[in-house]
């Protein structure tokens, strides 16, 4: 009898200790979003720094003509007037970016007048190659890369520690960036970075803030427009939604933002009237069919069947009129025909890209979950660099940094993510 009194006792202490593991882990609970958000941080600055020492060490490496190219529009910016900046022809390399980004030139400009006036002298900077002119520039690189660091941080505060560590890994480590950013210079890294943030938002379901950020990135860099049909579908559909009335409403918010960001951008070059030179600028289709530096799109290999085939035709006693001009180039020019295929023109690149989009702009019709926005987009970034217009090599990266974020979430994504990256990099 003793024995089965003491039982309840015991059923008494039970329960007490699991109600106070219950709360401890309760309060554990509310305190993990903040050692998140502590370590992720912690472990970013890491990462960060990690890639800062390397990219320091880079500074030495090859000079590309990119810091001509961006030399010169520092000088554009300041030395000229606004009205003047999509006109000037004092250098081949005419500025072809949209508006932020000439505005992002011109804030530099303030900080290389000061460092070289030289830098951003309009006449006498031209082919200016002093130390002066890589080192600032090589910084002013690193320096934009905070841009690529929030975007990332964004992400990565979200996951464990494992797939916290790979994502920063797969973007903050990225070869393609470091390559194209740091080899070769550009500022590719704070134009991912707003991509970045833009699709964050879009996840967590902050649609008119997601909306926000993929305008401003625009407005930047026009080569991000292949993902606006799916960015158009997709907030159509989940953001425009709640009956004809709430939906309307929404509509009209969204064209709002994205108006106003337009026009603080183009506002100044339509007050003007220059926004068809603007635009001759941004979109220079005689630069030819292919880059300089040939992307490995399906182009390249349709223009090597029509060089094969006007080989073999002529071997076989057929007059096949040879082109004269090249079918890449950096440079405005003659876009070269082709001897045998039917001629491609940009309008034919331009409907290839949308229909190869389609089944993905179904998909976000259909069913427009947040947590598949990231992987519609980098699948349109893929589409775009697959059957574009005179695609540069470094448009890869538009899809790869995306696609490491996907590729955290199954093994067969993983998968797909090495196939593109290493077959890109």
């Amino acid at each position: 009898m003793a024995e089965t009194k003491e039982k309840p006792k015991e059923r008494r202490k039970t329960r007490t200790i699991s109600s106070s593991r219950s709360t401890t882990n309760s309060q554990s609970k509310k305190q993990t979003p903040y050692l998140t958000a502590t370590s992720t941080t912690q472990q970013l600055f890491w990462f960060a720094g990690v890639a800062t020492c390397i990219k320091l060490l880079l500074i030495p490496a090859y000079r590309s003509t990119d810091f001509e190219v961006h030399r010169h529009w520092l000088a554009l910016t300041s030395s000229l007037p606004l009205p003047l900046w999509y006109f000037d022809a004092t250098s081949p390399w005419t500025l072809d970016y949209p508006p932020f980004f000439a505005y992002f030139e011109l804030l530099l400009s303030s900080f290389a007048r000061l460092l070289d006036p030289t830098i951003v002298d309009l006449r006498r900077g031209l082919d200016y190659s002093a130390d002066s002119v890589v080192y600032f520039q090589r910084l002013s690189v690193i320096v934009a890369d905070l841009g690529l660091l929030y975007g990332a941080y964004r992400f990565a505060r979200k996951l464990d520690g494992a797939r916290r560590t790979m994502l920063l890994v797969l973007i903050v480590w990225s070869p393609a960036l470091l390559i194209v950013d740091h080899i070769h210079f550009q500022y590719n890294g704070f134009l991912i970075g707003i991509l970045l943030v833009s699709l964050s938002f879009l996840e967590e379901g902050r649609d008119l803030i997601g909306g926000f950020f993929f305008a401003v990135l625009l407005c930047f860099k026009h080569l991000f427009a292949v993902a606006a049909p799916v960015y158009f579908v997709y907030l159509l559909r989940h953001y425009c939604r709640g009956g004809i009335g709430t939906g309307f409403w929404r509509f009209l918010k969204m064209g709002a933002v994205v108006g106003a960001v337009f026009g603080m951008a183009f506002g100044p070059f339509i007050y003007h009237r220059q926004m068809h030179q603007v635009l001759s600028r941004m979109f220079p289709f005689g630069r030819g069919l292919c880059h300089a530096y040939w992307a490995p799109n399906f182009w390249v290999f349709y223009i090597i069947a029509d060089k094969g085939l006007a080989f073999v035709l002529t071997r076989l006693g057929f007059h096949i009129k040879a082109s004269a001009a090249s079918f890449t180039g950096g440079l405005v020019g003659d876009s070269s025909p082709f001897s045998v295929l039917p001629q491609v023109t940009p309008l034919v690149t331009f409907l290839l890209v949308i229909l190869a989009i389609s089944p993905c702009l179904v998909k976000a019709w259909r069913d427009p979950q947040p947590k598949n926005i990231t992987r519609w987009v980098a699948y349109a970034y893929t589409c775009g660099f697959l059957f574009g217009w005179h695609v540069h090599e470094k448009a890869s990266i538009h899809f790869v940094i995306p696609l490491g974020i996907v590729a955290l979430h199954s093994l067969e994504d993983a998968r797909h993510y090495f196939l593109l990256s290493t077959g890109t990099v």
